[in-house]
């Protein structure tokens, strides 16, 4: 009877021993397979990471120098995808920003007759060049939500606050047309031309009316709509000589180079006098 005891007890010590073996067994299985998927899963977004189209690009100078008989240049922005998806299709978009500023647009009412300014919108926060170019039409590259929050296209162009006293729509679309008259604002489908496969380029006209400030490149690879990748190229364009130092003098110091403008007219205008005077 004894030895019956015994052997039971011994039989269900062994039991909870495999048991216990057992169930570290499963924990230390468990965790190892955890494991490898976590690096598995790691594994495969690097090899995608590393496989994934990106872009590089440039710019044919880094400043632009205004002079006295400075009528207009154009500056290059070209490229290349790096890792590029066979027979997959995409689009390059090209925009060339400058700096912010504020623009005020009013609307001319005739009363009695005359023309007079009757209402007025002021938009701020809007660049003063403002340059796009792309391989297809805008609006066919990505939805309107995605280019609004990337300011792309003339068509979700706004500005940071704008003060009207009405539906700013139609002064915001009248600004447009002013500026592209004038040749600051312009938007070209087709204007991205491909060197070949991977190479591309851009053309962007600046003409001699461009604002004095720092600019910006920015290009877009997307793909079904959606960015793929992006990057941006800092350029700057400024006055030279001469030129420079009277811009800088009259934004620096206005109060001055305003007494200096009236100085300098009232002593031309003296000196002019006298001369056809003497004349006589």
């Amino acid at each position: 009877m004894r030895q019956n005891s015994t052997q039971r007890r011994v039989d269900t010590k062994v039991g909870l021993w495999c048991a216990a073996c057992t169930g570290r067994t499963l924990r230390v299985l468990h965790a190892f397979v955890l494991k490898s998927a976590v690096c598995l899963a790691a594994a495969f977004a690097l090899s995608t990471a590393a496989t994934a189209e990106d872009l590089v690009s440039g710019l044919s100078q880094d400043s632009i120098e205004i002079t006295s008989n400075y009528t207009g240049s154009t500056i290059v922005v070209f490229g290349a995808i790096e890792r590029p998806v066979s027979n997959a299709p995409r689009d390059i978009v090209v925009v060339v920003r400058g700096p912010e500023t504020t623009l005020t647009i009013r609307r001319k009412d005739r009363v009695a007759g005359i023309w007079i300014n009757r209402d007025r919108a002021e938009f701020s926060g809007v660049p003063a060049f403002y340059f796009v170019a792309s391989t297809r039409p805008i609006g066919e590259v990505a939805a309107r939500d995605m280019r609004a929050r990337l300011g792309v296209g003339l068509d979700v162009l706004r500005g940071s606050t704008v003060h009207a006293h009405h539906d700013p729509t139609p002064f915001r679309d009248a600004l447009i047309r002013r500026q592209i008259q004038a040749h600051i604002y312009a938007e070209i489908p087709g204007g991205v031309q491909y060197l070949s496969d991977t190479l591309f380029r851009v053309q962007v006209p600046v003409p001699a009316n461009v604002a004095r400030g720092d600019y910006t490149a920015q290009v877009f690879l997307f793909r079904n709509g959606y960015v793929i990748s992006a990057q941006s190229t800092p350029f700057s364009i400024s006055n030279s000589g001469l030129e420079r130092e009277l811009f800088n003098f009259a934004h620096d110091r206005p109060l001055s180079y305003g007494v200096f403008a009236v100085a300098a007219a009232m002593l031309l205008g003296w000196l002019s006098s006298l001369f056809f005077r003497q004349s006589v």
